[in-house]
């Protein structure tokens, strides 16, 4: 069943959202070539006891990190460890943190150094491509719209659009009704105000094959080529959108 916030509900969403804003800019302090992946967790968890937080990744189906982490061609679901991020890597980090009861959702992909310019394109197309499907987001229209929208923005720059996994709503739980996926499913479920969902284009430089590494978690390009991910947790309002993850 899908959700409709309540003004309480919205603003304890907001509050949420806040939070993960300002933990993004915490591990932007530390994000660096030469620092490990384990690391970044540790100043996740860090942020997470001094706000009250928790994460919402940790122990979730036996998920055993507070951050998802993934580098290159790992596409979502990295686990956080020995791993030391070095230059030319693009890394993904996607956090999941609930404040009060309420989760927010988002992902940004890191570009550490110099990395060629198709990479870079990746990266920013990537980012685009979610705002080509918020900017369906308003209070009768359909996740068809921003699932078509993102697809054709992903296809129009060369990129491939990842379809074993797709965004989805969100609310006192990280995983609530509906699916939003990132590709035309003609999904004609109508959007309502109230509602809150994470909008989450993970877009291929390469083919849109992907597998399951045999850590049972990280997903990878089958092709070994990058990946990119960029996600927000975004309020549907009567004239249209409200992201609660920042830009």
């Amino acid at each position: 069943m899908i959700s409709i916030k309540s003004n309480r509900e919205i603003e304890l969403m907001r509050e949420a959202g806040k939070k993960n804003i300002l933990a993004f800019k915490e591990i932007e302090k530390h994000l660096k070539s030469g620092i490990t992946t384990d690391k970044i967790n540790t100043v996740v968890e860090d942020f997470l006891i001094k706000n009250n937080c928790k994460s919402s990744t940790l122990g979730f189906e036996g998920y055993p990190k507070s951050v998802c982490i993934s580098i290159n061609d790992e596409v979502v679901h990295g686990i956080p460890g020995k791993r030391i991020i070095k230059n030319g890597d693009i890394v993904s980090i996607d956090l999941v943190l609930s404040y009060k009861g309420y989760n927010a959702d988002a992902t940004r992909t890191y570009i550490i150094g110099e990395v060629s310019e198709e990479v870079k394109a990746l990266v920013e197309n990537t980012k685009k491509a979610f705002y080509a499907g918020v900017e369906m987001v308003k209070e009768g229209a359909r996740i068809r719209d921003i699932s078509k929208a993102i697809e054709t923005y992903a296809h129009s720059h060369g990129l491939s659009v990842v379809e074993e996994l797709v965004g989805h709503g969100i609310g006192t739980n990280m995983h609530e009704e509906p699916d939003v996926p990132n590709f035309d499913t003609h999904n004609m479920t109508i959007l309502k105000a109230g509602m809150t969902i994470a909008i989450e284009p993970m877009l291929n430089l390469g083919n849109k094959s992907v597998y399951v590494d045999d850590d049972d978690w990280t997903v990878k390009t089958c092709d070994g080529l990058p990946s990119a991910h960029y996600e927000n947790t975004v309020l549907v309002t009567k004239d249209g959108y409200e992201i609660l993850t920042g830009d």
